[in-house]
Order: structure tokens, then C-alpha cells, then sequence
């Protein structure tokens, strides 16, 4: 068998070591195992990447690890933990979870804005963790602590920043907040599971960095779980496969990269994306363009006798045009005004300055009720589709609900049609009307909510990072399937992403953006391959050389 195939030799002192673990849940129709009979090792000082698809057992594993598994689980097998006395993980009881959860195996969670407490302040929730492992020590020693985790974890400005709330913080540092959270009690294995998804490129390479020097710092293992091989292939020493609770195959990482073994292996690397979007026809005429377009924002700051307002300018005057058949990506990092725009363009905001005309209809100065007749005519898919779709709707009335309020179909016979044809255009069964958004993977959600945009027939799409945090494989699906769509229905796409490489495979045009205004743009293969630049160029480096 492949996973028992490869051996590693390079391990000096193994700190961690499963045998035949297994994670069992139950279920309304019966047990299931996310985790089956897997085994790993992983040593001090090592960066071990975790990959596979959504649902193979990955970050069932790592809260196996770290004793968080829901109640009723079952575990069997062995995890040998041998820092200090040597321990079973799995025969652990939950009173002596405490002494290891946080302080000897610690965890970077996916995302930090659902894992810090929104209504304490960063540096009491870091306070927090280190008391928990350490009540005898004082609070002025304590407080020290944790300003020196900040700092070690690259937090800028941290006496201020610990007196900040997790929503005035951006995503980079709040995931550092994490890592910060994390390190504190100076963990011997720390957990990243999918620590960069959301994040921007650049940002995603400086957490990468931070890891990697920490690591290496303080002797620390790394278990890298993620769903992007490029970071696998810089970051990691050691790779295990995961399919379906089982690890597929494992080798050191140039030679797993360079020569996979198992057919599922080959799979996820053939996933990336790749090819080029087919350019419009040369006489294609314009859909969608903007001339000038600002949108502005005002913030309050001072005192509540003594209020002082400024503004934000998000977007600075911007030009665009979209042709129809064709897709222009929108790129830049979190903050450079990408979203904004886009929605701006289609009216979802209002802009303060600028024309915005769709298929020659002058509509900067509609009114709500004077952009219902459009609506149908210009979709958007959002990029979580879990936080999108309606979990009181089941599947059937949530594509409907855009049917009955454009007045598309005259009954409901006609509207089901309709949406069962979007489901099936989407890649989805037409039978699944009845089921609910939690009922269904990630990618089978996007698809879902693509079907809702296209069941109304519409001429332009708005993408907002709708492939953001889906699998490779799974962003391989999407992909295509907007391409067979536009190809198919001759649809236009603003496609918004932070992803250089998925905008390189779908994408016609490009434009850059950064604080509010265009910096480049140009054919996608001219900007990404010869950036003008110096942030393009960043972008560029950070998307498709992580170690850089």
C-alpha cells in the first residue's frame, strides 16, 4: 500500500506518533469515521503538510489531537505524544486534556473571527490562555507575556493593539492575534489548520513566513493543514495524502511533488488551475461602464461631546468597462476597494460621483425601485455561500424567491421548471429541492448559489471571490463550469479574487487595485506574466512563489 510505502528517514526524535488511529461519530444512521486506522509521525522541528479534499478527515484529526472532538465520539488506536513523560492522546481523560490542550499542543483555527471572543479585547483573551496554564503568576508579568507574544508573532504597535477588539483589527492581524494566542505558553506542536484561506496573498505569505521563523525559533512541529499544494510544496518537510479518514500516500515533499504514486494524489495535483479563458469576439459591445466613479465613506472619531468626522475615499474615480462575453478580473489585497466597486457598479451602494451605464441605460441615479427591472438582467454570487443562502429555506424555495420577485413564471409549475434547469446548467440533480444549504459540501453550495444567479437569466455576473475557500479540486469544477456557462448563455463576468492563479485561468482582462485606485491593467497574460508595478509585481510573487 502507498501510505506504508515511503519511510522516512530524516526524523532524529519523533514528538508525536499515531497508530491506527481512529475517530468514530455517531450519527442518525449510524457511526461513521472520519478517521480510519491513520498513521503518522512528525518530529521536533518539523513542518508536516496535512492535504486532501473537504470531508477526507483533516481537521477531524487535529481536533482528535487537541481533545475537541463532539461529545459521543469514540476513539481507538494510539497518538503517542512524547514530549516529557511519554502519553496516549486517545486514552486521555478530559482532566488531563487541560494540562496539554494550549500549553504542549496548541491550534491556529481557519477562521480567527469566529474563534476570538467578539466582545473582549485581544490582549485579555491572550491573558486568558496563559492564566489558564500559569494562575500563580502575577498580572503585571502576565500583561508582559503577553506583549511579548505580540511582538513575536509580528502584531505592530502591541500595547495598542491589545487594547483593541477583534473587529477593529484586519483578517492578517487577527489570524497573528491567533498565532500570538497560540505561542504564548510556548506550545512543541502547534496545529495551523487552513491558517491563510481568506487572506490575502501577501498577507498569506507573511503568516506562512511567521510560522516558518517561529518554527524554527523555538524547535517547534508544525502540522500544516491546507488545501493549496503550492504552500504545501515551499513550507512543508513532509507530506501525508488524506482521502476519506485514511492517508493515501506520504513522502518527503520534493518527492512527493515530483513523482505522485497514488492515482487520488495525481488527482489533486492535475486540480490546480490552469488554461486561459477564450477572449470575446474583437466587435463585442460594451455592457457595463463606469466613468469616474467614487464611493465614499464617513468615520467618526474623538470623543462623543466632541465628535471629529473625516472620510474614507474606497474607491478614487475609477474607469471600467466589461464587454459582454468577456471576464475582467479585479484583484488587489483586502482593503484596496474591490468589493466596494463591484458593488457599487451594480448599485448595490450608493456611489457619491461618476456614471455607471449597463447595455446603454444610464443608471448611476436610479432609485431602488428603478433597478428592479434590471436586477434580473445583472446577478451576484457571493463568497461564502453558507452565509448567503437562506439555512431556513430549503434549496427548491431559495432559487424560486428570485423567480417571484422578478416576475419570471407565470405558476409554480413553470418556476420549478426553471430552477430545476438552473440546477441541472449548475452541475446539481434537479431532485434535490427539498434539502437545506447545510445539507450540502462547499462546492456543491457555490454551485447552488450559481444556479439562483442564472435561474434568472441574467447578462452579467458580479463573482466575488466565489472560489476562495473551496478545494482545488473543487475550484477546478467551478471553474469550468463558469466557463461552460458563459460559453453556453454568453454571460459577462466581473470576477472580484485575491487568487492570481485562478484569475489567470478564467480571466480575459485584469485590473490592479490598491487604496481605491487602478495602479495596472491589461491582458491577463501581460500583467501577471511582465507586472509594471512594484505592487503588482508583490501580488505576483506572493501568488506563485510563497517562499519569496
Amino acid at each position: 500500500m502507498l501510505a506504508d510505502s515511503c519511510d522516512y528517514d530524516g526524523i532524529v526524535s519523533v514528538l508525536l506518533e499515531l497508530q491506527g488511529l481512529t475517530v468514530e461519530l455517531p450519527t442518525p444512521a449510524g457511526w461513521v469515521r472520519p478517521v480510519n486506522e491513520l498513521s503518522l509521525h512528525i518530529a521536533a522541528g518539523e513542518c508536516l503538510g496535512l492535504v486532501g479534499e473537504s470531508g477526507s478527515g483533516k481537521t477531524m484529526l487535529s481536533l482528535a489531537l487537541m481533545g475537541l472532538l463532539p461529545p459521543g465520539a469514540r476513539v481507538s488506536g494510539d497518538a503517542l505524544f512524547h514530549a516529557g513523560t511519554q502519553r496516549n492522546l486517545a486514552a486521555l481523560a478530559d482532566l488531563e486534556w487541560q494540562n496539554v490542550r494550549g500549553r504542549e499542543i496548541a491550534m491556529i483555527f481557519q477562521e480567527p473571527m469566529t474563534s476570538l471572543n467578539p466582545v473582549m479585547r485581544v490582549g485579555p483573551q491572550i491573558e486568558e490562555a496563559i492564566r489558564a496554564h500559569e494562575p500563580s503568576v502575577n498580572s503585571a508579568a502576565i500583561h508582559k507575556n503577553v506583549l511579548a507574544a505580540l511582538q513575536q508573532a509580528a502584531v505592530p504597535e502591541p500595547e495598542q493593539r491589545a487594547q483593541q477588539f477583534p473587529h477593529q483589527l484586519s483578517g492578517g492581524l487577527r489570524q497573528r492575534v491567533m498565532i500570538a494566542m497560540a505561542l504564548a505558553n510556548r506550545p512543541d506542536v502547534l496545529i495551523a489548520d487552513e491558517p491563510t484561506t481568506a487572506l490575502d496573498v501577501t498577507v498569506q505569505a507573511q503568516i506562512l513566513k511567521l510560522i516558518k521563523d517561529l518554527q524554527t525559533r523555538y524547535g517547534m512541529a508544525v502540522i500544516l493543514i491546507t488545501h493549496d499544494l503550492t504552500i504545501v510544496r515551499k513550507v512543508s518537510d513532509y507530506v501525508y495524502v488524506m482521502q476519506r479518514g485514511r492517508v493515501q500516500e506520504h513522502n518527503v515533499t520534493p518527492a512527493l511533488f515530483a513523482a505522485p504514486r497514488h492515482p487520488y494524489t495525481q488527482h489533486l495535483l492535475a486540480s490546480e488551475p490552469k488554461g486561459t479563458g477564450t477572449p470575446p469576439p474583437d466587435n463585442s459591445p460594451v455592457i457595463l461602464d463606469g466613468r469616474k466613479v467614487r464611493v465614499t465613506f464617513g468615520l467618526t472619531s474623538g470623543t462623543f461631546f466632541k465628535p471629529e468626522l473625516s472620510e474614507l475615499v474606497a474607491v478614487d474615480s475609477l474607469d471600467i468597462n466589461v464587454r459582454k462575453h468577456e471576464t475582467l478580473g479585479l484583484v488587489g489585497e483586502s482593503g484596496s476597494g474591490k468589493t466596494t466597486f463591484g458593488q457599487a457598479l451594480l448599485r448595490l451602494i450608493a456611489n457619491q460621483g461618476g456614471e455607471i451605464t449597463f447595455d446603454g441605460q444610464r443608471i448611476e441615479g436610479f432609485s431602488r425601485g428603478q433597478m428592479q427591472p434590471l436586477r434580473s438582467r445583472m446577478q451576484i454570487v457571493f463568497q461564502d455561500p453558507f452565509s448567503s443562502l437562506n439555512p431556513r429555506m430549503s434549496v427548491g424555495q431559495i432559487i424560486e424567491e428570485g423567480l417571484q420577485v422578478n416576475g419570471l413564471g407565470r405558476t409554480r409549475a413553470e418556476r420549478l421548471v426553471r430552477v430545476r434547469e438552473a440546477l441541472t446548467s449548475a452541475g446539481m440533480p434537479g431532485d434535490i429541492l427539498g434539502r437545506f444549504p447545510h445539507e450540502f459540501s462547499g462546492g456543491q453550495r457555490q454551485r447552488i448559489a450559481i444556479a439562483r444567479a442564472i435561474a434568472l437569466e441574467p447578462e452579467f455576473m458580479l463573482l466575488d471571490e466565489p472560489t476562495s475557500a473551496l478545494d482545488l479540486s473543487v475550484q477546478a469544477q467551478i471553474i469550468d463550469l463558469l466557463r461552460k456557462l458563459q460559453a453556453e448563455r454568453g454571460l459577462s463576468y466581473l470576477f472580484i479574487s485575491h487568487d492570481l492563479k485562478v484569475v489567470r485561468a478564467l480571466c480575459h482582462r485584469v485590473m490592479v487595485m490598491q487604496n481605491g485606485r487602478v495602479v495596472e491593467q491589461g491582458p491577463v497574460a501581460q500583467v501577471l506574466s511582465n507586472p509594471q508595478t512594484d505592487y503588482t509585481r508583490r501580488l505576483v510573487r506572493a501568488a506563485f512563489d510563497v517562499a519569496a
